[in-house]
């Protein structure tokens, strides 16, 4: 599975920030949870209606954002 499949950018919730489908959870919050040094186990913890394949699919968002080039002014 994709993550487009799985994560949602809706103007309706949370001010369009991209979230997990069916949820009000903000990728940017899992993410926040795993650099802060919180595992998979951890973080479904604290959100049960999470899973594994949810934290995963919020890295593999994150991944695919870090390979985007954004184009660097000249001096």
């Amino acid at each position: 599975m994709s993550w487009q499949e799985r994560i949602a950018r809706d103007p309706q919730v949370l001010r369009g920030e991209p979230c997990l489908k069916g949820t009000r959870l903000p990728v940017a919050l899992v993410l926040g949870y795993l650099a802060c040094g919180r595992n998979t186990a951890g973080i479904i913890g604290e959100f049960p209606d999470l899973t594994g394949a949810d934290v995963l699919t919020c890295l593999h968002y994150a991944r695919q954002l870090a390979e985007h080039i954004v184009p660097r002014p000249y001096p």
